[in-house]
């Protein structure tokens, strides 16, 4: 059976504009779409909140409602192959990574509702980034209309996950794919070292050139009927793929883990409050540093 796609609601604007990206989505890969809603019963996990009421038949109606709702909407916007829903119990983002262990793709809008819920679930993106085991979506807007996939290459070990996603989903939508490497000066070594001078950036730009069209070599061999737009751009990676979002239907980016830590990189979390479009972060595993 194929593995679904799960898309977390809360009742917000947000979360409903997630759940059409992800019912079209799922019609996309003919995959089961999932909808889930996370409550806590009890908020004894989080420090300073005040004790709600028991959580009783009231709340659990309104949940289950909230889910039937976003499941009317998911069967308008696309024809997945199935829509089914499920209330999870507990905090959204550690719930949902919970539930993303049988899934091939988790979605989330990038606000929740307002007040002091609306705090927690605010941040479920970003958490879920950090924990999910599946790829994640972030849909801040819903991303120009059959525009190209945007993804950001650094030429680092590890990042092959986030190629495969990125030329599975352009073969998917048919859209072109622009692979996005983006590279700063070198560190400084001296006070005062006036980089322009002492490197050759033409230089060092022709070979990060190189090392781009390098990476890329053995994906359009797997991918024959994509070819990838190559873009190097001198400038911070977050600056580079904020701008992309502005033409593309998504950008995708990894979350590099190691040694078990968590956690998200600057261009992650600038693009999370900034780009235009969906936001897909890809968990891959990062080779350990050799010790010096």
């Amino acid at each position: 059976m194929t593995t679904p796609i799960i898309v977390g609601v809360d009742g917000s604007a947000s979360s409903l504009r997630a759940v059409t990206w992800a019912a079209q989505e799922a019609a996309l890969r003919d995959a089961p779409l999932h909808i889930v809603h996370a409550a806590l019963r009890w908020a004894h996990d989080v420090p300073l909140a005040p004790q709600p009421a028991h959580w009783g038949p009231a709340a659990e109606a309104a949940a289950h409602h909230l889910l039937r709702q976003a499941a009317e909407q998911a069967r308008a916007d696309a024809p997945a192959p199935t829509v089914t829903t499920e209330l999870l119990d507990g905090a959204a983002a550690t719930a949902i990574a919970a539930a993303a262990a049988d899934a091939q793709l988790v979605v989330v809008g990038s606000r929740g509702r307002g007040g002091f819920t609306g705090l927690l679930l605010g941040s479920v993106g970003r958490d879920l980034a950090a924990l999910s085991p599946c790829p994640v979506v972030i849909v801040r807007e819903p991303g120009a209309d059959r525009a190209e996939i945007a993804v950001g290459v650094t030429g680092r070990p590890g990042q092959e996950p986030v190629l495969r996603f990125a030329f599975e989903e352009a073969v998917l939508r048919r859209a072109p794919l622009r692979a996005v490497h983006a590279w700063t000066h070198p560190a400084t070594r001296a006070p005062g070292d006036m980089q322009p001078l002492v490197y050759d950036i033409e230089g060092i730009g022709q070979e990060e050139a190189r090392l781009l069209a390098e990476v890329l070599g053995g994906w359009r061999e797997k991918f024959p009927d994509v070819e990838p737009v190559e873009e190097v751009v001198h400038e911070h990676p977050a600056q580079a793929l904020i701008r992309a979002t502005e033409t593309a239907a998504m950008v995708v980016v990894g979350a590099p883990r190691r040694a078990g830590l968590l956690g998200l990189g600057s261009t992650v979390h600038a693009l999370l409050h900034h780009a235009r479009a969906p936001v897909a972060v890809i968990p891959h595993t990062m080779p350990d540093t050799p010790q010096s």
